[in-house]
């Protein structure tokens, strides 16, 4: 199995602390920066590493070592400068995935114009959301619809692809329900099992919390 990935999230208001504390309690390994002494002692208490520092000044970014971080969530919402210059600076330090809070529409233009790799706009997604999304390695998308149910979207891996689900019994292997197949911009509900799948296809099934280890990429 692959070694997990590393994050860093700057900034630490409500979304950016829910994502932090929510990778920390899965055993991921994070760093969690803000400007603001007080969010960075409340956050302490459950995040281990803890920075008070402006990630807009380049040497901050280079004493964080933020070019070997996996990923990196910019949660600065309020302020699109600030969060235009960390995007900038992470990306030039060659950080793979950074992905950021904004706050309109608008905002989600510039920032993946000039190279957001994702842009959260926060009315549309909880923190808590994001990180299960970026714990379930491999999942297009995943939303809890209980404590132990999620339903999850995740594209059809290269080996499914021409083959049907009655071949792949993905019920019996993985311990998921298909209850829906995305192709494009269209979904279906009324399922063909003897219909091979596609490379462009999307599953959406229902699966057991407990059991999503089984499903998640190596």
């Amino acid at each position: 199995m692959s070694a997990k990935k590393t994050y860093a999230v700057f900034g630490l208001g409500r979304y950016g602390a829910a994502v932090a504390k929510e990778l920390v309690a899965n055993g991921f390994e994070v760093i969690a920066v803000d400007k603001n002494e007080d969010r960075v002692s409340d956050a302490a208490v459950d995040i281990p590493v803890c920075k008070c520092a402006d990630v807009t000044d380049p040497d901050v970014i280079h004493q964080l070592d933020i070019s070997s971080i996996d990923v990196v969530i910019i949660a600065m919402a309020g302020n699109l400068e600030a969060s235009v210059m960390a995007t900038t600076l992470c990306k030039e330090a060659g950080v793979r995935t950074v992905i950021v809070k904004c706050a309109s529409e608008m905002h989600e233009r510039i920032l993946a114009r000039i190279g957001a790799d994702q842009v959260v706009i926060p009315e549309k997604e909880s923190g808590v959301r994001l990180a299960k999304n970026l714990i379930s390695s491999g999942f297009v998308d995943m939303i809890s619809l209980s404590k132990s149910v999620s339903m999850i979207e995740l594209d059809v891996r290269p080996e499914w692809v021409g083959k049907t689900l009655i071949e792949l019994n993905l019920r019996k292997k993985y311990s998921v329900n298909v209850v829906a197949i995305r192709h494009g911009e269209q979904v279906s509900v009324d399922i063909n099992p003897e219909q091979p799948l596609t490379a462009e296809d999307q599953l959406i099934v229902i699966a057991n919390v407990a059991k999503l280890s089984k499903l998640r990429k190596a």
